[in-house]
């Protein structure tokens, strides 16, 4: 599994409608699911990002599936990073000529 850092803003649409957000959450966590993935967290922040969430997913391409079914909606836009585990980043270090 693969971890990815989404970060996310409301749209207008998504403000307009945001007493929905408990419906829509579990509609993406049962999104995910389906994908093979889950959500391991998620937070709602103040700042520059409205949410930031922390998910698995098992590649990319369900990962994206999932972000682009959700952005269909109009509700959110988003920003991803994949999330390479510290241990593993050393391990390619070591590697490096």
């Amino acid at each position: 599994m693969s971890t990815y850092i989404i970060l996310g803003n409301f749209t207008q649409l998504g403000l307009k409608t945001i007493k929905k957000l408990p419906d829509a959450l579990e509609q993406s966590q049962k999104l995910a699911k389906s994908l093979g993935g889950e959500y391991i967290q998620l937070y709602i922040t103040m700042g520059r990002y409205d949410f930031v969430g922390i998910v698995e997913a098992p590649s990319n391409e369900a990962a994206i599936k999932a972000l682009l079914t959700i952005g269909i909606a109009g509700t959110i836009s988003t920003e991803t990073l994949v999330a390479i585990p510290v241990e593993k980043a050393i391990d390619i270090i070591k590697e490096l000529p």
